[in-house]
């Protein structure tokens, strides 16, 4: 088990959501904190404000791209190559837990069961977080660093 890995379930048994955690993991990554940040990720936890709609370890990875690759003040410019990295990262997710689960809804994928969440939850967690990393690298970022 992974550094990393251990950490997701340190953040999860502390009660954080998918998609916190994922930023979490991000901050951490770049010797960061934001608890604002963090906070505000709360609103994508259980399918956006446990509405059950789209994954939130999906949006989450979406908002970790940004992170790295997005815009944060008015005289920076987000990376041309931003919603390139998200696009790829909602067709892999479709692909790998859309199609086994039936959908990218966080109720399809928990069967509408929250005992699934600890079942199902993990798996697309460590494989979100594992994909943002593979299509930052590839993409030239270094994930110890933020924007400048």
């Amino acid at each position: 088990m992974t550094t990393e890995t251990v950490r997701m379930f340190e953040l999860a048994q502390k009660g954080f959501s998918c998609s916190q955690i994922l930023l979490f993991l991000g901050m951490e990554a770049q010797g960061k904190s934001d608890p604002d940040l963090i906070r505000a990720m709360s609103g994508l936890a259980g399918g956006i404000g446990f509405c059950g709609d789209v994954c939130g370890a999906l949006t989450g990875g979406a908002c970790l791209v940004g992170l790295y690759a997005g815009r944060g003040t008015s005289d920076e410019e987000e990376d041309p190559k931003l919603n390139l990295m998200i696009s790829e990262l909602v067709e892999w997710f479709s692909s790998q837990f859309g199609e086994m689960y039936g959908g990218i809804r966080c109720s399809v994928i928990l069967d509408d069961d929250p005992k699934n969440r600890t079942a199902r939850c993990p798996a697309l967690v460590t494989g979100v977080y594992e994909k943002v990393k593979s299509l930052l690298s590839e993409n030239g970022f270094d994930l110890t660093q933020g924007r400048p």
